[in-house]
């Protein structure tokens, strides 16, 4: 049986980690933003790969918007390959992102940074790890343990962890409020577990399809696409809204899947009238959303709550994962051993 995989088990525990994170490592990551604006940091830069790599995008959205920090992502193989690292700028903060911290690649950015003499802090769910050593802050992302290939209950920790540190750093009670219904929300989306496992049977041949988000959920396009890819092997292609029009927009024909993630917020009307083209031109639409314009586009809908859109990545992504895993189940796959791969994978 699905429910009895550790997959299966991880994504339904992703409410109780995420209420685990906010009792225990509030405090911890209110230190790095204390840290952050006594030592005047202006900028910032992520070392991740995959999920991880994902987490980081949505840092650049919600710190960029909500604190006006310039957010890069780094290039891990100049400092462990071509061993020519870039100075960084004064001021930086050097946020290493990894479910294990185990990747060479990535604590070689950090122990850089630290020789360069900038202030540095992981997110991990390793805080032993090597990455946590490399680190003036360590954020526990208090998933437990994960044992499924497949991340997920680490991702929603790591986006909260960015979320919260947001906050903090604002010093947005609104925010942080806001912040502290996300667990709720995600079981609350959890009950669509049902309604996924009847809706992936659609889709059990299908062999590529594109994952379209924009703006804050521009990371959540690039991780459901890694998920299809991961445990269905499907050609999963994920794409800004704006980017798929210049020039992606050529592959959608009559049926074609696409998989749009379209919550309420800033960027409403624009992904209405993306999804009427995508209409218009016979693709076939599965839409995770709370805007009811945009439901209706769906062939498929996977509904979500009302929340905040900074916070909407947290959510977006649960419908991602459940379709993804009812999706291999009926491609008859293994979501326990996709094939490959492996929980940790260590890069230079």
């Amino acid at each position: 049986m699905l429910e009895q995989t550790i997959l299966y088990q991880e994504i339904h525990q992703q409410p109780e980690s995420l209420n685990r994170l906010i009792e225990q490592q509030t405090a911890n990551i209110g230190a790095l933003a204390a840290a952050i604006r006594s030592r005047g940091i202006d900028n910032v830069v992520v070392a991740a790969r995959g999920s991880s790599d994902n987490a980081g995008r949505y840092a650049q959205y919600l710190l960029g918007a909500a604190n006006r920090l310039p957010v890069a992502l780094t290039t891990p193989s100049l400092f462990s390959i071509y061993q020519r690292p870039p100075r960084f700028a004064p001021r930086t903060l050097v946020l290493g992102i990894s479910q294990s911290g185990k990747s060479p690649d990535i604590v070689s950015v950090l122990a850089e940074a630290r020789s360069q003499g900038q202030l540095t802090a992981a997110l991990t769910n390793s805080p032993g790890s090597d990455l946590a050593q490399m680190a003036d802050y360590v954020i526990d992302l208090c998933a437990g343990d994960e044992r499924s290939i497949a991340a997920t209950k680490t991702y929603t920790g790591e986006l909260l962890a960015v979320a919260l540190l947001s906050a903090l750093l604002a010093d947005d009670d609104g925010c942080l409020t806001s912040l502290h219904e996300v667990p709720a929300l995600v079981q609350k989306t959890l009950e669509m577990n049902d309604a996924t496992a009847t809706i992936a049977e659609r889709y059990r041949y299908m062999s590529d399809c594109v994952v379209i988000g924009r703006g804050f959920n521009y990371a959540t396009a690039f991780e459901i696409a890694l998920k299809l890819k991961e445990l269905t092997y499907t050609i999963a292609e994920p794409y800004s809204s704006a980017d798929f029009l210049h020039g992606p927009l050529a592959l959608i024909q009559h049926g074609f899947p696409a998989l749009v993630i379209s919550p309420v917020g800033a960027l409403s009307e624009e992904m209405n009238r993306f999804l009427r083209q995508l209409r218009q031109r016979d693709a076939e639409i599965v839409c995770i959303s709370n805007d009811a314009e945009a439901l209706a586009f769906g062939h498929k809908q996977l509904p979500l709550p009302q929340l905040p859109e900074w916070l909407s990545p947290l959510v977006a992504v649960i419908p991602g994962q459940l379709l993804a895993m009812y999706i291999a189940y009926a491609k008859n796959f293994d979501p326990e051993k996709p094939r490959g791969l492996r929980k940790v994978t260590e890069t230079r």
